[in-house]
This record gives structure tokens, C-alpha cells and sequence, in this order.
């Protein structure tokens, strides 16, 4: 399906991605917000449930009393090790930290959508927390067809790297346009959906075999002398032709995968080429998988980082 041309360059002040500098020096235990903005203390309280999109979430204070958004279930590790790889090579992101354990305070009887998830003392584990970029607010959401930097290397490389994680959740809602007092930031807001299968299927947030669909879906599925197709976003499991309007909603994502200029994918090939196989480690460390699935990840990401600098 074809985007729009872009119309005009974006401003100076509004980015997508920047040059990262030296990528091997980068600590992509930490990420963007880096040791010093992780959150403080393991007690945290309870401010309330935030019930967009659909996987449980609260708001939470930490214990130096800054707010972050707590969330629950697989998508919690994937997005912390898809925020590091991003940021990694120049992608802005929120600060994204894993929590293996945490204590709540301050919780209502019951809640919506999060209950089973905490325990009867107030323990959580595994949960990501997640907030703003320093400096920064989220003031709206932008477009993957319609925005100022469509037709770009920067917008295509982020294209590519959606497909080099299994991001299929590609909807506009999970982008998010980021203001700071001089400068605009354009960022994927949600990375849950990424390091499973190509494509969404049903329970997505409670199934397992995330790793194994990861290692045996497809990568690049055309390559030609102007562009190159990625399998990443897929059509909805056939299972959800149940739903034909979901269906259709995510046959529609599908071209953001397809016809990237050839350049512009082995540009980005070559940014991710420069991280060491110990920084992808790194990022998986992150995000709480075990040595095990590190291993694993590790190898299928730097067979795909060979595959894009071999074409």
C-alpha cells in the first residue's frame, strides 16, 4: 500500500532519531534513562489503574515520589529490551526499567483489570515501569502514513527495526508526539508486541512459546534491487477472521513492512551492526529473560543485523 510523500523537511527542533555517537559504548542495561533516573526503592504506591489499550496498567509513585506507569504480563519484558535496542542506535524512547520485584501500597479493594497480578501482600513481579523522557510531555499521538518524516532513511530505518523485533502492534495509538521547551520528539510509545510472532493472535498477552515463535518466523520475505519486504506486521492469525474488522484493520498495517528502499534498510543494518553481541545480551538482561532465552534472542537478532548487511 502507498504512504503519502512527505511535503516538506520536518523542523530542525522535531526528530525522529539522532546520531547516536560511539554505539558500542552504550549501557544498554539501563537505557535511555540510564542508572541514575531508575526508579527508587522497591515499595511503591498506588495512584490508580490506567485501563487504555489491553494490558493491565497502574499509575504508581516510586519512593522519591516520581510517577511512573506500571504494567503487567509478557509485554512487560519485551518493551524494555525493545526500548534499549532502539535507543541504542538513535531512536528516541520512554525510560523503561523492569522491576523483578516490587511491593504496592495504597491499593483499592479490587481493581479492573490488574487484580490477578498482585498478590495478596501487595507483591508484584516482573513488571515494567515506564515514563515520559526527561524533560519531555506527551502532548499527542502521530500517524505511520501521515507524518513529517514519511519518505525518509530515519523513518524507514525505524520500519525495518519494527520488523527486526516482531513489533506487530503497529496502531497509531501506540506513537506518541513528545514536547520539551525546544525541542519536538516522534516516538513508538508501546513495544509490547515485539519478540513473539509476526503477527497478532489471539490472548496475545497471556500465551506462551514467545521465544519459539521469535526464532522460526520469517524475516525478509523479498528482496529486490529498489526495496526490500519484512514479514513484521503480518495479518491477524486466521483464527481472528472471526472478527473481520480486526482482520482488516490489520491487513492495513502490512505495508509498513513492505517496499523499503533498499538503502535505507542496509543503512540501518549498518547502525545495528555496531552493537557487540554483550550489548544485545545486555538488553535481554534488561528486560528479565533468563541466560537461556538471552542466548537464544541474541543469536536471532545478530542472524538478522548479517541479513540486512548482506543486502
Amino acid at each position: 500500500m502507498a504512504v503519502a510523500l512527505r511535503a516538506q523537511p520536518p523542523a530542525p527542533n522535531v526528530e525522529i532519531w539522532h546520531d547516536p555517537g560511539d554505539i558500542a559504548s552504550r549501557n544498554l542495561l539501563f537505557g535511555s534513562g540510564g542508572e541514575k533516573h531508575q526508579p527508587k526503592g522497591t515499595r511503591f504506591t498506588f495512584e490508580k489503574e490506567d485501563l487504555h489499550g489491553t494490558t493491565p496498567k497502574l499509575v504508581v509513585t516510586d519512593e522519591a515520589g516520581k510517577k511512573w506507569k506500571l504494567k503487567f504480563g509478557n509485554e512487560a519484558r519485551a518493551e524494555v529490551t525493545a526500548s534499549r535496542l532502539l535507543w541504542a542506535i538513535g531512536y528516541p524512547t520512554d525510560e523503561y526499567y523492569l522491576v523483578p520485584e516490587a511491593q504496592l501500597y495504597g491499593l483499592p479493594l479490587s481493581l479492573r483489570r490488574a487484580q490477578h497480578w498482585i498478590g495478596t501482600d501487595g507483591m508484584v513481579r516482573n513488571a515494567r515501569l515506564k515514563r515520559d523522557p526527561e524533560g519531555f510531555k506527551k502532548v499527542a499521538t502521530w500517524e505511520w502514513k501521515s507524518n513529517p518524516f514519511v519518505g525518509t532513511r530515519e523513518f524507514d530505518g525505524l520500519r525495518v527495526l519494527m520488523a527486526l523485533i516482531n513489533n506487530w502492534d503497529l496502531k497509531d495509538v501506540n506513537t506518541g508526539i513528545y514536547d520539551s521547551d525546544s525541542k519536538r520528539l516522534y516516538i513508538v510509545s508501546d513495544l509490547g508486541g515485539s519478540f513473539g510472532p509476526t503477527h497478532v493472535v489471539p490472548k496475545h498477552n497471556s500465551r506462551g512459546g514467545e521465544l519459539e515463535s521469535f526464532e522460526k518466523s520469517p524475516f525478509i520475505t523479498e528482496s529486490a534491487p529498489a526495496y526490500v519486504d519484512f514479514a513484521t506486521p503480518g495479518t491477524a492469525a486466521k483464527i481472528v477472521l472471526f472478527a473481520p474488522n480486526i482482520y482488516a484493520y490489520r491487513e492495513g498495517l502490512k505495508w509498513i513492512g513492505d517496499h523499503i528502499p533498499r538503502d535505507h534498510a542496509k543503512w540501518i543494518g549498518g547502525l545495528l551492526s555496531q552493537l557487540t553481541p554483550q550489548q544485545i545480551r545486555d538488553a535481554f538482561t534488561a528486560g528479565g529473560y533468563t541466560t537461556e532465552e538471552t542466548e537464544r534472542y541474541t543469536r536471532v537478532i545478530q542472524t538478522r543485523i548479517a541479513a540486512l548487511n548482506g543486502l
